[in-house]
């Protein structure tokens, strides 16, 4: 460990060197004249507006001169400008155009804050009350504006998850991207511990802000996740004065379930302090039945779980003279979960059984504590350190009772978990000039993983588990502004040292290391024909990326999932390596906009999940995972907004993805070519200034893989809201699945043929209740860089 902190502190050592260089060099340089700059931000919230347009024409003939954008905090700067007359104009979608007429003279003219106001009849508007639109799509991002989408409200980030474009989320809350489960969740840009089908379930959805969708991440981000990021943003209150928010709703149907949370802030001086609470009670139920055609058996399934999530929030930004920035902030979850499930098996002409009564109580806390200082110096530098740690701790201790012809057998497991993880980062931004931007970073992260299992079970025996992973890494980014055209170039440096220390009574230890220093690309290009009017752009991306087997993976202790279903981790799995390019078109109409994109992915060693028969119990299915043959998957999207009307307004999006997957099973080598579908059209109707409609129809298409394969599922979710005291208040009212048609079906063919049909209480209303006062202030951004890894999940 002490000859991996001299590394990383040489790494900052290194930074802080090339720092004091630049720092030299722009101390000797000359003022370049002739030059504006500015500010660009909301008129209503006061936020910065990232990735504005800046256009400069000559007064006389209105000839463009130069051009520009704002940066992620708004400001731009633009230099070598002719002196003399000249107009600027600034442009952003769904915003009116700001003109202003300028003398410049051989000075860089400060033009100070340019608040743009949204258009009443914004193109890209959903619920088209002055709003901004619901999707933005940016320059490396896909941006989901929660609050401002109907069909979104609901008890938890899973029930908003199946609504976005390119996200699914299947019958266990496994989230896949791009057709893909390989995706790295982020709570504010930041890693938690905790698998996203557990994550998404216990997030209030009135807690959740905004959620971005970075399908190509650049060499600053961490290089886990074959399908990229989405990274849920959590409220924050940074208002002056005394304010906050209050948000709660209600689920009725089957059951009753509740989710609420109050955001609070006191802003004075330089000081901002800011509180929230969510809390999530939720219930889910499913009902299913599995069909074995060869030994002539029924299983009949169902199960029920009690879930209580509470989640706090409370920070602190300090601004200490004008350019330097301290945050502190700690987010608290605490989350139990009780389960209850029956399996009873039978068997067609016969007198045998099988029945299984299951109970568990999974509780776990998961705390995160950040610290971020950020300091600008001039020409626009900045040096900032983060350090992150997050500590999570689970148990799971489970009641089983099985019986059959022959008797019974009662046994207890008690799962514990405890993981460890720190991030330190150092990140300096150098503008060399107003349109070259050099970015160099250095990172550590540390995990530390210890999972004990007992279990009362003749067939199992006691076991614990510890993991280890170091990580160190060292990067930098290039980027140029060169007016139609821009680039960024990137590399990311990394040496990755992992062990693991597997114990099983009355059995020899087992022990895995791995040591892997890799090199992860990236390369973006944008062409936009036409700046002033950005009414064309075209995006080509490339990065390496990397799926290092996530902790469900590796951890070789048996886990229950059904009567006949067990999952086991393979500790012997090597990460697989991900070469992806993407390209993108995005065109503005006159009544709406349209964005398409495609990509290709060429995966080595890729590691998919498979199944055979137990070899002790030859009736059991066991789930595992391992590493297959080299591939390839790519894919189409589409996705439009239209405005016909001033009252209605519609958005559609389309995407195909194929891959074929190869592999073996029960000793057979097989490939399964696989083509998945999805459709998502939402229609926004309004009655009048106040009162507004939402319909969301999805369709999911069949899927196949190399055990089983999925049937087609579609539902429609309807949606109305109500504005009230000058819109600070609003009133929703939702029902999700209305024709009750969600349900996941299944024909297996390998190990063994199966037939299954799975239900769960989709059918829902919810009303929700959300009022909001004060104006809003920035606070401090940080970066959104960390680390995750590849997830498994149950096969229930």
């Amino acid at each position: 460990m002490k000859g991996k902190l001299q590394q990383f502190l040489c790494l900052v050592l290194l930074i802080n060197t090339l720092f004091g260089i630049h720092r030299l060099k722009a101390q000797q340089a000359k003022v370049i004249t002739g030059g504006i700059k500015g500010v660009i931000v909301d008129a209503s919230t006061q936020s910065p507006i990232p990735y504005a347009t800046i256009v400069v024409k000559s007064k006389q003939d209105q000839i463009t001169l130069t051009g520009g954008i704002s940066n992620d905090k708004g400001k731009f700067e633009i230099e070598a400008i002719s002196s003399g007359d000249i107009v600027v104009l600034i442009q952003f979608i769904g915003y009116k155009t700001i003109r202003r007429e300028i003398s410049l003279k051989n000075t860089i003219e400060d033009m100070g804050i340019l608040s743009l106001s949204e258009e009443a009849q914004a193109l890209a508007s959903v619920d088209i009350i002055a709003e901004r639109s619901t999707i933005e799509q940016r320059i490396d991002r896909k941006v989901i504006n929660v609050g401002k989408d109907l069909t979104t409200a609901g008890a938890s980030a899973a029930d908003i998850m199946s609504n976005i474009p390119s996200v699914d989320v299947d019958q266990d809350g496994n989230v896949s991207l791009r057709g893909n489960t390989n995706v790295q969740v982020f709570i504010d840009g930041k890693p938690t511990n905790i698998s996203s089908d557990q994550l998404l379930q216990q997030i209030p959805s009135t807690s959740i802000k905004k959620i971005e969708l970075i399908t190509n991440p650049s060499a600053k981000y961490t290089p886990e996740g074959m399908s990229g990021i989405i990274n849920v943003v959590l409220r924050k209150e940074v208002t002056t004065g005394f304010n906050g928010s209050v948000n709660t709703g209600f689920i009725v149907w089957d059951h009753i379930q509740f989710n609420g949370s109050t955001d609070l802030n006191y802003k004075t001086g330089d000081i901002n302090i800011y509180g929230s609470y969510g809390t999530n009670l939720r219930k889910r139920r499913v009902i299913g039945n599995i069909r074995r055609p060869l030994d002539a058996s029924n299983e009949d399934w169902y199960s029920n779980r009690d879930g209580n999530s509470q989640l706090f929030k409370i920070g602190l930004d300090y601004t200490i003279g004008k350019k330097s920035k301290l945050s502190l902030y700690t987010n608290q979850n605490i989350f139990e979960n009780d389960i209850l499930a029956d399996n009873q098996v039978s068997f067609t002409g016969a007198t045998a059984f099988i029945n299984q009564h299951y109970t568990s109580l999974r509780e776990n806390t998961n705390a995160s504590y950040n610290i971020d200082f950020k300091q600008e110096f001039n020409k626009g530098q900045t040096l900032e350190f983060e350090a992150d740690y997050n500590r999570y701790k689970g148990s799971d201790i489970a009641d089983f009772s099985v019986g059959n012809e022959q008797g019974s057998n009662i046994y207890l497991e008690d799962v514990s978990d405890t993981r460890d993880n720190t991030v330190l980062n150092l990140d300096y931004v150098y503008p060399i000039s107003k349109k070259t931007t050099l970015e160099i970073g250095a990172e550590a992260r540390l995990q530390e993983i210890d999972n004990t299992f007992m279990t009362t079970n003749l067939h199992n025996e006691d076991a614990t588990y510890s993991y280890s992973r170091d990580i160190y890494s060292l990067y930098t980014t290039f980027g140029q502004n060169l007016g139609k055209w821009s680039y960024q170039l990137g590399a990311r440096f990394e040496n990755y040292e992992a062990t693991g220390d597997f114990k099983e009574s009355n059995k020899e230890p087992q022990l895995f290391e791995d040591v892997i220093f890799s090199i992860y690309p990236s390369a973006f290009i944008k062409y936009t024909p036409n700046i002033e009017t950005q009414n064309n752009s075209y995006q080509l991306s490339y990065s390496r990326r990397v799926d290092r087997p996530g902790l469900n993976q590796i951890t070789p202790i048996r886990v229950w999932s059904s009567a006949r279903v067990t999952n086991v981790g393979n500790p012997s799995l090597n990460p697989q390596f991900t070469n992806s390019i993407e390209a993108n078109y995005t065109r503005r109409l006159p009544k709406g906009s349209i964005t398409t994109g495609i990509f290709y992915r060429s995966i080595s060693d890729e590691i998919t999940r498979f199944a055979f028969q137990d070899p002790e119990l030859p009736a059991q299915i066991l789930f595992s995972y391992n590493n297959y043959k080299d591939n390839t998957a790519y894919g189409f999207e589409i996705s439009g907004s239209y405005k016909p009307f001033s009252w209605w307004n519609g958005n559609v999006s389309f995407d195909v993805y194929a891959q074929t997957q190869k592999g073996v099973t029960e000793g057979e080598e097989i490939a399964v070519d696989n083509v998945l579908y999805n459709m998502r059209m939402t229609h926004s109707f309004k009655v009048n200034k106040k009162f507004s409609l939402q319909l969301f129809g999805m369709y999911r298409g069949a899927n196949d893989n190399l055990q089983y394969e999925t049937k087609a599922l579609y539902f429609v979710n309807a949606g109305a809201r109500y504005s009230f005291a000058n819109r600070s208040g609003t009133v929703s009212l939702n029902m999700n699945d209305v024709f009750n048609t969600q349900q996941f079906s299944f024909n297996a063919y390998r190990p063994i043929t199966q037939i299954g049909t799975f239900n769960w209480n989709s059918r829902t209303v919810y009303l929700g209740l959300s009022y909001r006062f004060g104006k809003k202030h920035t606070g401090l951004k940080r970066k959104k860089r960390d680390a995750n890894e590849k997830k498994g999940g149950d096969f229930l």
